[in-house]
């Protein structure tokens, strides 16, 4: 059995298999294999008898449950009409500048993924963004490139 189907059997043991048991499941995956790769999907299914549908149906209804390879540095950018107000646009423009990619992309090293997601609740220090869990807020496009050179910077470090 490999590691992946492993992983999906002890997490099927540890929260149980009823349906309201995938999201936690779903999430645990996430989190240690960075996606939800099809292989994964069915192995959930399987284990918990839930229908394949009904599980890819969950994972791709959640911005946060990708289910495709994302990078090493998920960057999840508020999308929201305070954010936009506050100069989102801008944000977004130092990183695709910085980063060589567009909305969406990731970078060809498999470092930084750019994605838009919907409200991250800091409207009063908006424009906001996610890198993987750490929130940055008030940014600027200086600020921006700062934090990911800081990030580049521990990557090369490892």
């Amino acid at each position: 059995m490999n590691n992946q189907a492993e992983l999906v059997k002890d997490l099927a043991i540890e929260h149980g298999v009823k349906r309201e048991e995938l999201l936690p499941i779903l999430q645990a995956v996430v989190e240690k294999d960075r996606y939800l790769s099809a292989d994964a999907i069915l192995k959930i299914a399987e284990e918990t008898k839930i229908p394949a549908a009904d599980v890819y149906g969950t994972a791709s209804f959640y911005s946060f449950l990708d289910i495709i390879p994302r990078g090493k540095y998920v960057i999840r950018v508020c999308k929201t009409i305070t954010c936009s107000m506050k100069g989102k646009n801008q944000i977004l423009l130092a990183l695709e500048d910085f980063l060589k990619i567009k909305l969406g992309e990731t970078t060809p090293d498999k470092l930084f993924t750019i994605l838009e997601t919907n409200c991250l609740g800091w409207c009063h220090k908006a424009p906001a963004m996610l890198v993987n869990d750490d929130v940055y807020t008030e940014l600027t496009p200086n600020k921006v490139v700062d934090i990911l050179s800081s990030y580049k910077q521990e990557a090369d470090a490892e």
